[in-house]
């Protein structure tokens, strides 16, 4: 297992809320299109190296999916705007991805975190992993208490769907203000939950099956 994460996550209280805040207002690309400096990564095969997974072709970044895990940015964030622009690869089997937030804790598949749903055709549902706080409205929240992977989970699914087909460029601009984090697809309000945990913790993209493609990542801190 890859362990750099281990002793990255847990930091004193007093950091944390000081790296989420020293750049506030100044947008951020997370991600270059040159290289992948500003991130770290964990993988389930203890094995695999970021270059197995993620690479970068013609400013594109570009997850093949397998073996699964997550990069994860080597700064905290707590209250943010984050732009993500993602589709999956043309002319393949759309699968399984998410924009993880917050990220805390042990470094595992699932980490504890809330993560804005890739799945395709499951854009813009929402999940806490590991006991994470979301909630929202009654007839759209799901909870599993002992989730093999997820340990206590918690779900809101999307209002409504806006996902182009697959092999389109899609949007995400999610807003993480304090308890409240509101997810819009391509222009549209899709999902909002509050009273959600309110932590600094790191910015996440999985890989969790099927080749997925990124082209902004953008991040501007409130």
């Amino acid at each position: 297992m890859h362990r750099s994460l281990l002793s990255k996550l847990v930091v004193p209280i007093a950091l944390m809320t000081w790296s989420a805040h020293v750049s506030c207002g100044a947008e951020q690309a997370l991600f270059n299109g040159k290289d992948l400096s500003e991130w770290d990564y964990f993988l389930v095969d203890p094995a695999a190296k970021m270059s197995d997974v993620w690479s970068i072709q013609d400013g594109t970044l570009v997850c093949k999916g397998e073996p699964q895990g997550y990069l994860a940015t080597k700064k905290d964030y707590t209250n943010f705007t984050l732009v993500v622009e993602w589709r999956w690869a043309p002319g393949t089997q759309p699968g399984n991805s998410g924009v993880l937030m917050r990220i805390t804790g042990q470094a595992t598949m699932l980490p504890n975190c809330v993560e804005a749903q890739l799945a395709s055709g499951s854009a813009g549902d929402m999940y806490g992993f590991q006991g994470f706080k979301i909630d929202g409205e009654a007839s759209r929240r799901i909870e599993i208490r002992e989730h093999k992977l997820a340990g206590h989970l918690r779900g809101l699914t999307k209002i409504e769907g806006n996902e182009k087909e697959p092999g389109e460029w899609n949007k995400y601009e999610i807003v993480a203000d304090q308890g409240k984090i509101t997810l819009v697809v391509n222009g549209k309000q899709v999902n909002q939950a509050h009273n959600c945990d309110v932590r600094a913790g790191k910015i996440g993209l999985q890989s969790e099956g099927g080749i997925i493609h990124f082209r902004t990542v953008q991040l501007t801190p409130k």
